[in-house]
């Protein structure tokens, strides 16, 4: 992918999460160190699959994300203090991922594990 199409991405990923540009970064994770999730990370992906052209219907969003409200209080507070939720037990979808569907068409196992 190129870097004015990577900036594109970021720019879109971070106006999506809420985060400034400079946190989304290929190794970023969207849940991890976005802080996305519930009906945030449905919106995203789903805005994502249209900006980009990437069929997400494959997609298992669940192995990803927490659902809405599936933070808790002490989460908020380690997220709050360190920038980051502690690890989830999820499944792991970082920018490059997204990057990699863009080239793809689609998002799915197969290309995530590529």
């Amino acid at each position: 992918m190129s870097e004015l199409n990577f900036q594109e991405l970021r720019k879109f990923i971070a106006e999506e999460a809420g985060v400034d540009e400079n946190e989304v970064t290929l190794e970023a994770r969207l849940y991890d160190d976005l802080g996305v999730y519930g009906d945030d990370a449905t919106e995203l992906l789903i805005n994502y699959g249209k900006k980009f052209n990437v069929n997400v219907s494959r997609f298992m969003a669940a192995d990803y994300f927490k659902a809405e409200g599936g933070t808790n209080f002490i989460d908020g507070v380690i997220r709050l203090f360190t920038g980051k939720i502690p690890a989830s037990g999820l499944k792991t979808l970082t920018v490059h991922h997204l990057e990699k569907g863009i080239l793809a068409g689609k998002l799915d196992e197969e290309v995530i594990n590529r």
